[in-house]
């Protein structure tokens, strides 16, 4: 007979039974979940209703992978550029480390370059870790630069396991805990990658990979990080959602059946099903202090989870900023149009050129009257970009008035509305201008001509 210890949760004041019983299923064949991700058809979600409870840590994080996988799927940065990001990134987590780390490729010169640069900045936060594949030469970067931390591929589905690495779980396993274990025989901290996890098995090779991870840190008196890699989107948030597929499930698995603690928990997600921000908020919901993003989401085929979306979903859960500035947000979107090249799509949330502008005359009467109405928050507070109107045919008396306040900065009493003279034959230009057949929004400097001519028509200084 078995005796399974009973001990208090803390966070939830329950006592609890420990079942930390799940040894390793080493199948002979790969176990590809095809009543799920059938390939031939759209991947399905599956329920048995199994809820897991709430579980929020009382302090989560972000932590940043712009240099890694953001630079997976985009033109190499210059070592300049990651300079200057990093530096951004460091004023944006402001004083309280909210974007506690950020990892680096360390493979070409121009990498470990930007690495060292950026260590002589002398940051406390973000923490600079690395990233390497499973293998002994890789490792040797790590100790050559003198690093504290880095994260380790671990890929851990059947597909990873069986078709890429050619391996039996066992065989893969043992490959894995090498070089962890080489890794905190030199007193490094590894953060284990586990690659794929929404096609894994959770409780036959998972879990009993990351038993084995708390008992070489119960040995070497080191921590050692688990970071979920949701690596083709497949997570969802749904309650009662079956593995591997549930994110509340996999993070509930990690934490309460493994033995990790929520400070040593990671959720890095993918967007290809759109579910990047929610899954990472989920993640922290469920007990994950920490989820892996990348600036504007930039990553492998759909991209990462935004780092600016995170930002505000920390604010929104939190009821506080903690210390972050948010106007750095709109700083990195300006460097990288201008500086880098990198053209943001126009409605991207938070920093796309279109996100706050509003085109529909109704709109633009309603922002007119009280921009409450038609704006998210205070965007000129928290990013500098006050609401904006697009002039268009369908922007009316209210919508040029807007245009001509906000560009003019006129403040009240000195703005005009949608009875002044000038506003009114502005209108009547805009109309004639698609009476003869334009289909296209109006150009700044098309308004700002016409806004002078008419001024200087009327007498009016602006």
């Amino acid at each position: 007979m078995i005796n399974r210890a009973v001990r208090m949760n803390y966070h939830t004041n329950l006592l609890e039974l420990e079942e930390h019983m799940y040894p390793l299923v080493d199948v002979e064949s790969p176990n590809v979940f095809r009543n799920l991700f059938p390939y031939c058809e759209v991947p399905k979600i599956a329920f048995n209703d199994r809820i897991v409870p709430h579980h929020m840590p009382d302090d989560i994080w972000i932590t940043d992978t712009t240099f890694r996988d953001g630079q997976q799927s985009r033109a190499p940065y210059s070592t300049s550029q990651i300079v200057r990001i990093y530096e951004y990134l460091h004023k944006l987590g402001g004083p309280n480390g909210k974007i506690r780390q950020s990892e680096f490729f360390l493979y070409s010169k121009k990498d470990r370059d930007a690495v060292y640069k950026c260590l002589e900045k002398g940051y406390q936060f973000p923490e600079i870790t690395s990233w390497i594949r499973a293998n002994k030469e890789d490792f040797q970067l790590v100790k050559d630069i003198g690093l504290k931390e880095t994260g380790i591929l671990v890929s851990c589905s059947d597909y990873h396991i069986f078709y890429k690495m050619k391996m039996t779980r066992r065989q893969a396993m043992e490959h894995y805990l090498s070089v962890i274990r080489e890794c905190l025989e030199t007193g490094i901290s590894p953060r284990c990658h586990l690659e794929d996890i929404t096609r894994a098995d959770i409780y036959g090779y998972v879990i009993p990979f990351c038993l084995e991870l708390t008992k070489l840190m119960e040995e070497y008196s080191i921590p050692v990080k688990v970071r979920c890699c949701d690596t083709m989107g497949y997570g969802v948030n749904y309650p009662g959602a079956v593995i591997p597929r549930s994110v509340p499930g996999i993070i509930y698995g990690i934490m309460t059946h493994a033995g990790i603690p929520s400070e040593l928990i990671e959720f890095h997600g993918h967007n290809d099903f759109y579910k990047a921000v929610s899954n990472s908020t989920t993640a922290w919901l469920y007990g994950a202090c920490g989820v892996n993003c990348s600036l504007f989401g930039i990553g492998e085929r759909t991209g990462n989870t935004p780092l600016e979306a995170m930002v505000f979903e920390y604010a929104q859960l939190k009821g506080t900023l903690d210390g972050m500035d948010t106007t750095v947000i709109t700083e990195l979107a300006e460097y990288y149009e201008k500086e880098i090249g990198y053209e943001i799509p126009a409605r991207t949330p938070f920093v796309g050129s279109a996100f706050n502008v509003t085109r529909a005359g109704i709109h633009a009467d309603g922002l007119l009257k009280n921009e409450e109405i038609y704006n998210i928050f205070d965007t000129e507070k928290f990013l500098h970009r006050g609401p904006q109107v697009a002039v268009s045919k369908t922007s009316g008396l209210a919508g040029i008035a807007h245009w001509i306040n906000n560009h003019f900065h006129l403040a009240a009493p000195n703005q005009v509305d949608k009875n002044s003279p000038l506003v009114a034959e502005v209108k009547s230009w805009v109309d004639a201008q698609y009476e003869e057949g334009r289909v296209t929004v109006l150009t700044d400097e098309e308004l700002l001509g016409v806004i002078a001519q008419t001024c200087s028509r009327l007498g009016i200084n602006l």
